[in-house]
């Protein structure tokens, strides 16, 4: 597997192809914002009638990076369930492919603003984790040492007069922001002044891909 390895207040980290972040170390794979249930949601508000494949693709993707890291501990840095009624009423059979991933690990779910409550489902449910030397949120915070999710990040490109994006990892000296690990999901760019603010000068984006890759993070310019 690809991966981009990087050294983050002195843990080391790899950011994986799919939008999870291995800290081998710890024998531990983080992900974020997996929105689970978000067609279901959807469609059942009026919205477009979309087939229920997000769910399974997305878990289809975290048994993956599972099998090729073998971590034995996950970290789900909330929104992981795009409602906590999504969550109460999962499907059955991907309920148990759940339960079978939680099955022999040390399985943390961290409360987001769209789940922000305790999941039926097994594991620990927290509204923050702290694994010495970081801290891990769903929401960045001020504090240094951060892992955190919630806004999706992407990357605008210009390639061969194309314009791009990808979903992408932002870290700077303080924060290390995650990008959305769900199948079906938006982003917010790089470049918004949400994101702009909230990183530091120093920061890189570390794109999501075949081959992930680190580049200074693409911010707004002034005239």
């Amino acid at each position: 597997m690809n991966t981009h390895g990087f050294t983050f207040h002195g843990a080391r980290l790899a950011a994986l192809p799919s939008g999870a972040l291995h800290w081998s170390d710890e024998d531990m794979l983080v992900v974020s914002d997996l929105h689970l249930g978000k067609a279901a949601r959807l469609s059942s508000q009026g919205g477009a009638q979309l087939p229920p494949y997000e769910a399974q693709e997305t878990l289809s993707r975290l048994e993956a990076d599972l099998a090729a890291t073998g971590a034995r501990r996950v970290i789900c840095l909330g929104d992981s369930f795009d409602t906590l009624e999504i969550a109460a009423g999962f499907p059955e059979a991907e309920a148990a492919r759940i339960t079978a991933m939680q099955a022999g690990r040390d399985w943390t779910w961290i409360e987001g603003n769209h789940d922000p409550g305790p999941l039926e489902l097994g594991g620990t449910h927290l509204r923050e984790a702290r694994i010495d030397p970081l801290v891990f949120r769903h929401i960045a915070s001020d504090d240094s040492a951060e892992v955190s999710g919630h806004y999706h990040p992407k990357a605008r490109l210009i390639a061969r007069g194309r314009s791009l994006s990808r979903p992408c990892f932002l870290v700077d000296s303080r924060k290390l922001v995650m990008p959305s690990y769900g199948s079906f999901t938006g982003g917010l760019r790089t470049d918004s002044p949400t994101l702009s603010t909230l990183m530091g000068e120093d920061a890189q984006a570390i794109l999501t891909g075949a081959r992930p890759v680190a580049i200074p993070m693409p911010r707004r310019t002034t005239a």
